[in-house]
């Protein structure tokens, strides 16, 4: 029962990996792209593993003792043990029978077939991807100094900038060339806690979701009173809600936004780049 249950995880588990890597990008919920090729790798090592347990044999409990006894050539000090031996093997025989109470010590444990649940939900059901749930429990990261001074900003309008690049150009140039340009950025929803507008946020992976970081503008002002839906994707077109010291730390990274246009959740929706929307 027990090489049962191994073989089961295994093959679960690497069929769940073959289900969100070959025949869905569901995979993209908790890696980066680039991990595609090792997941498939495991996932068929796990299942050609839990092919090879269930067919392989448990292998012989018991001892082979073949060949002449040790004892004088004519074997009579052999024949003089005798007795005496299957004696002793009886005896313990008996008594490891009576002192097991007949159960089977080597059955699975009943809870143990719980973990067949984790194994089964990711081939039948994959755990959501990360969202304003986990985005609200998590402060924003602060970004990267700009060591190298700022290009000029083009002057397309409105400027399609990553969440990343506004907060930049807001905290940290010095030629405040952000100020009264329209911009255009893209994320999904976070709710404030405070009621005072709501965040546009985008969660990035370093590598998977247990190293995810969080960038976050706060947005005052939709158009409705009503603030939107948690996790809803929109791509939001205002400019920099004033406040502090533009090229400072004490600039906060918001926006006041003049449209939002709902939009599907990119490709690339855990990086924090411009978005590559689905076909």
């Amino acid at each position: 029962m027990r090489r049962l249950l191994q073989s089961l995880l295994l093959k679960l588990t690497g069929l769940g990996l073959l289900r969100i890597t070959l025949f869905s990008d569901t995979y993209l919920r908790y890696v980066k792209p680039g991990l595609r090729p090792v997941l498939i790798a495991s996932g068929v090592v796990l299942l050609l593993l839990g092919i090879v347990a269930a067919f392989s044999r448990t292998g012989n409990g018991g001892h082979a003792h073949d060949g002449p006894a040790s004892g004088g050539p004519d074997g009579h000090a052999s024949d003089a043990r005798d007795g005496h031996t299957d004696g002793a093997h009886e005896a313990h025989a008996h008594d490891g029978h009576e002192g097991h109470d007949g159960h089977d010590h080597s059955a699975t444990p009943k809870i143990a077939w719980l973990l067949v649940l984790p194994a089964l939900s990711l081939l039948l059901f994959a755990p959501p991807a990360l969202g304003a749930y986990t985005a609200a429990r998590s402060g924003a990261e602060p970004v990267a100094v700009q060591k190298k001074g700022f290009e000029p900003l083009p002057a397309t309008s409105p400027l399609p900038l990553t969440l990343t690049e506004f907060t930049k150009r807001v905290q940290q140039d010095r030629s405040r060339a952000i100020q009264g340009r329209t911009v255009r950025l893209t994320g999904f929803v976070t709710p404030d806690a405070t009621g005072e507008g709501w965040y546009l946020t985008r969660i990035i992976f370093s590598c998977c979701a247990a190293d995810s970081q969080t960038v976050k503008i706060h947005v005052y002002g939709s158009g409705s009173a009503e603030p939107p839906a948690a996790d809803t994707w929109l791509a939001v077109t205002g400019t920099w809600h004033p406040a502090g010291t533009l090229g400072t730390t004490s600039a906060p990274a918001a926006l006041d936004a003049r449209l939002t246009t709902p939009i599907a959740q990119p490709i690339n929706a855990f990086t924090d780049d411009l978005p590559i929307t689905p076909g």
